[in-house]
């Protein structure tokens, strides 16, 4: 075994700018999947326009991401990170057009 080899950083232990921007998209689309929700339980319409404009943030955030990603996992590009933020995205918007169709019907 080598010293060399032990001496070098992990590249996981960063927090590097594509990492950053997926985290932040997911975090815009979990915001979207939360109001979402409430916005099912409760009708309102406020709740279903902020989950459908966070979902659609998360999910261009988390394409964006996947899009300008030069490697795959483990590279510090974020890619698995984007691929969750258009998930969780794209349930947000989902939940967001459910509810806000919802609160029209009700109207």
């Amino acid at each position: 075994m080598s010293v060399h080899l032990l001496s070098e950083p992990l590249a996981a232990a960063y927090l590097t700018s594509g990492r950053l921007w997926s985290l932040v998209a997911a975090l815009a689309g979990v915001i979207g999947v939360i109001a979402g929700g409430f916005a099912l339980a409760r009708t309102a319409r406020r709740g279903a326009v902020v989950a459908l404009t966070a979902g659609l943030l998360g999910m261009a955030g988390g394409g964006y991401v996947v899009a300008a990603a030069q490697g795959g996992p483990g590279t510090g590009y974020g890619i698995v990170g984007g691929f969750i933020a258009l998930v969780i995205g794209s349930l947000a918007a989902i939940l967001g057009w459910l509810a806000l169709s919802r609160a029209r019907r009700a109207v």
